[in-house]
């Protein structure tokens, strides 16, 4: 597989800020969606760092896929599966708002 594009570095915050991240279980969320990703030869994971409203990671989307979709669909399911949680331990992070994640620069 050639990489078509060189390592990216991005950032993923939690809407306003909120600290989503501080559960394991949504940290373990992310990991595992990252694991599918590198298994099915998606991305090439570098490094990631998470916190608990944000992360940071360095990855390389490879082959024929496309880096928008990829990160895309890695932010909405990773989102989805978070709310999910959070809906069902009627978190109190949920405050009657939605809680959702956005790429920043």
């Amino acid at each position: 597989m050639v990489a078509k594009q060189y390592p990216e570095f991005i950032t993923v915050t939690g809407l306003n800020w909120k600290p989503v991240l501080s559960s394991i279980a949504h940290k373990e969320i992310i990991i595992n969606s990252l694991r599918f990703l590198v298994k099915e030869r998606r991305v090439r994971v570098s490094c990631f760092v998470l916190m608990e409203n944000h992360f940071h990671m360095i990855w390389q989307v490879i082959g024929d896929h496309k880096k928008e979709a990829v990160q895309r669909d890695f932010l909405r399911f990773t989102a989805q599966q978070i709310l999910k949680n959070l809906r069902n331990t009627n978190s109190p992070l949920l405050d009657g708002r939605e809680v959702g994640f956005f790429k920043s620069l």
